[in-house]
Parts: structure tokens; C-alpha cells; sequence
């Protein structure tokens, strides 16, 4: 039996089945788990005709253990096996099979001796027991805490896992102090019904377990391929000139972030180039201290005694040969006159994507052109319409005529302000317009 998305025995795994929770058959599904290890030996032939005989199940969330297939059953990723257990039995998912168990089994230094054995391939009965079990689990977390807490025991149940037979329970716990749980035992035994099992794990250990995103937007590293803890102290954040912010440096466990180790090595390698951030410079203008200093342009602030508010970078090299005078007993020049002036070179913003102002020019001039006035009908007429010649003396004026009395002196075929000529075509008759009189203020 195996997940349903009919590929569960190939390491390049993609479950069919997949949702936004996740898999659908979760609990069966050998890659829906968290720290898989992906079979590169897969698509590779065995060279020798000897197979490997210990297969690699996983459990709930990020517990596994190597167990022996002694009655060499046909295992592949996925398949869902019954396994010793005590008491009684457990079931598990196999998550990694052939010459890379041995490989994780050196890596993870677990003995070949005295192994645990797998019974058979889970049948429909063991996989329904073991799925009412996990149902169980979330209703149980929650009256376990409330014991705890009736109690008045300083600890905080993380998570509860059943075995597959249901006769044991296992919780998970954290705590900062050790905390007698002998009366607690007592209440979850008489409360559920079956063996009890507590064991005290680290706040890393339960971030991987109740998984997360972190600060930087991806899944906890703790919980996806970080298999070991090291240990993380403030240093590596002042090696990295880090700000030492416990809010920005803590991770969802509330210790200091494990990505604080990942870049240390090359910020101590770039340092050992460094000269140290305690050194003073003797100049002529008095004495200089390191302020601050940049690992990936290779330069150190220095500041005067008296004058600490104005800084000075120097190159590294330039700050070595300061030092250099200063051990032959000579003082080293101004500051100013040695400080580096880097020559910013103008971008070119061909799209104009990179300029925020470029949303408030698109609303002015939106603005201005729904304020600016259209031109009215009269200014339209005036400029379709002819203009009347001029006349040749003052005395021809003729006396100006009111424009209703103006209208209906007009004839039809009469044409104004032209040549007396009745035979001259009019050139407004081709795309004459109706426009109301035009009002004389004179009038």
C-alpha cells in the first residue's frame, strides 16, 4: 500500500495528489514529510548482487529510524510497513531504500547490530488503527496541556504522537527548568487509557516540528534539510557587522537565527585581511579611531578624538601603511587628505520605472487637461465663418442693424458681406452649420 498518486516509488517524486495542505493521503505519502532525502542512486544499477537490507522509515514530522527487512519483502519510497516496536508494534512509511541507506546509517552513526526488524507490509486493518490514532492526537494535545497547566507545572506540551497500535502515547514537551511530572503521569494515564511516554525536547527541536516561514519569506531550514544544531552565539553577528537586535536575530524559537553560521566562514576569511578595529592612527591633526568597518568594499571609518561626528574611510591597504608610519615613529597626514572619493556614476532611466514621481506627474497632468476649458460654439463659428472685408472710408458705416431685425431682413438665397454678384457660389453651403445669432453688445 502506498500513496495514491501511483509515482511514490520514484525518488523524483511529484504526488499527484497534492493540494494546498499538502498531500491528501498525508499520513501515507513518503515524501509529505519534512527533511526527505532525495535518492540520487535511484536510476543507477547496482554494480554488486548484494542489495542493502535496511530501509530508512519515517514517522510523524522529522522522527525516522533504519530498520531491517529480514523477510525481504518488495519495499520501494511510499510503502507502508508494519515495524517492531515496544511495546507492541508501529507503523511508518518508507522513505529511503538501496545503497544510500548505508550512506545516512554511517552519516547518522546508527549500528548494525541488534536491529529493529519490519514485520510485514501494513494491511487494511493496521492502517485503519493507525489512522484513528492520529485523529486522536489534536483532541489529546489540548487536554494534555490543560493538565499541565491545572497542575501549574512550568512546561508547554508541544506535540503528541500515537503508535500505530494505539498502545502507547508519546508526548513532547519543553521546558527551561526539569519539571516533576510524576503526578502528571499519573492524570494522563488514568485519562487515557494507555502507556505514557514523555520525553523533553529543545525549542530548535520544536520549530522543526511545527514547521513555520521565516523572516526571509521561506519554509524553517530546521524543517525542510537541516538535519544538525550547532551552536549560534552573538559573535557571529558582530563578525558579520550585524546590528545586535534580539528581535531581528531570533528565529520563531526565540534563539539566535541558524543562518548566522551559514555566511561566517567567508566573513572570517575577508576579516583575517583586516586590520584590527582597535586601531588607533597618530595623524597630525591628533588622534583617529576605527569606527566602522566594510567588509565588501575592503575599507575602515576612522573618526578624530575631538571630532568624532565626522567620519573617514580609508582603504584597507591605505590604513596598513598609516600603520606602517606610525610604528617608524612618524605621524600620518590629515585625514582629509586621504579619505576615498568615490564618483557615483549617473544611471540612466531609460523605461522611467525606477522614479516613484512618475505616478504623481501622471495625475498633474491628467488634472490639467480636465481643466482646461473646451472652446465654446461662438469661438468655432467665428473661426469657421469668413470675416467681413474692410471698409474703405469711416462715412460708408451703415448704422448697425439689431440682430433680430438682421434675421429677417435676410432671404434665403441672399448671401452677406459678399460681392453683389449673385452668380458667385457660396462657400459655406457645403458644410453649413446652425449656429444661434450672435448677440451684439452694443445692442
Amino acid at each position: 500500500m502506498s500513496c495514491g498518486c501511483k509515482t511514490s516509488g520514484d525518488s523524483s517524486h511529484s504526488c499527484g495528489t497534492k493540494s494546498a495542505n499538502g498531500c491528501e493521503k498525508v499520513d501515507s505519502c513518503g515524501n509529505s514529510y519534512k527533511l526527505s532525502v532525495f535518492d540520487w542512486l535511484s536510476n543507477i544499477n547496482n554494480p554488486t548482487a548484494t542489495q542493502c537490507d535496511f530501509v530508512e522509515v519515517r514517522f510523524k514530522n522529522d522522527r525516522k529510524h533504519f530498520y531491517k527487512n529480514v523477510h525481504n519483502l518488495p519495499l520501494h519510497i511510499g510503502s507502508v510497513v508494519t515495524v517492531e516496536s515496544s511495546p507492541g508494534h508501529d507503523i511508518g512509511v518508507v522513505s529511503l531504500t538501496g545503497e544510500l541507506v548505508k550512506i545516512q546509517m554511517k552519516k547518522k552513526k546508527a549500528s548494525e547490530e541488534n536491529p529493529l526488524k519490519i514485520y510485514r507490509i501494513a494491511n487494511q486493518k493496521d492502517v485503519e488503527v493507525w489512522q484513528q490514532s492520529r485523529a486522536k492526537e489534536e483532541e489529546v494535545k489540548i487536554q494534555a496541556r490543560k493538565i499541565a497547566y491545572a497542575l501549574m507545572l512550568e512546561m508547554k506540551v508541544t506535540d503528541v504522537e500515537f503508535q500505530g497500535d494505539g498502545q502507547k502515547v508519546t508526548f513532547y514537551y519543553t521546558s527551561d527548568n526539569r519539571v516533576d511530572f510524576r503526578q502528571l503521569i499519573k492524570e494522563y494515564a488514568a485519562t487515557f487509557r494507555t502507556k505514557i511516554d514523555m520525553k523533553q525536547i529543545g525549542f530548535r527541536q520544536e520549530a522543526a516540528k511545527v514547521g513555520g516561514i521565516g523572516s526571509c519569506g521561506r519554509e524553517l531550514c530546521c524543517s525542510t534539510w537541516l538535519t544538525d544544531f550547532r551552536s549560534v552565539n552573538t559573535n557571529a553577528a558582530r563578525y558579520q557587522q550585524l546590528s545586535i537586535n534580539p528581535q531581528k536575530l531570533a528565529g520563531q524559537c526565540g534563539k539566535l537565527k541558524c543562518c548566522l553560521n551559514y555566511e561566517l566562514d567567508s566573513y572570517l576569511d575577508a576579516l583575517s585581511d583586516f586590520p584590527s578595529s582597535s586601531t588607533t592612527l597618530d595623524t597630525e591633526k591628533g588622534r583617529a579611531f576605527c569606527i566602522k568597518i566594510d567588509v565588501f568594499k575592503k575599507r575602515m571609518w576612522f573618526a578624530y578624538v575631538d571630532r568624532s561626528i565626522a567620519w573617514y574611510d580609508l582603504d584597507t591597504a591605505e590604513v596598513k601603511r598609516l600603520i606602517a608610519l606610525n610604528k617608524k615613529g612618524e605621524k600620518a597626514p590629515p585625514l582629509e587628505d586621504l579619505m576615498v572619493n568615490d564618483t557615483v556614476a549617473k544611471t540612466v532611466d531609460l523605461i522611467q520605472e525606477s522614479n516613484i514621481e512618475r505616478f504623481d506627474r501622471r495625475q498633474k497632468n491628467q488634472g490639467k487637461n480636465q481643466n482646461r476649458k473646451k472652446p465654446s460654439n461662438q469661438k468655432t463659428a467665428s473661426k469657421e465663418r469668413p470675416a467681413p472685408p474692410a471698409q474703405s472710408s469711416n462715412n460708408n458705416k451703415k448704422p448697425q442693424v439689431k440682430s433680430g431685425e438682421q434675421q429677417k431682413s435676410r432671404k434665403p438665397g441672399s448671401v452677406d458681406n459678399q460681392n453683389n454678384n449673385p452668380n458667385t457660389p457660396n462657400p459655406q453651403k457645403k458644410s453649413r452649420k446652425n449656429f444661434s445669432p450672435k448677440r451684439d453688445e452694443n445692442a
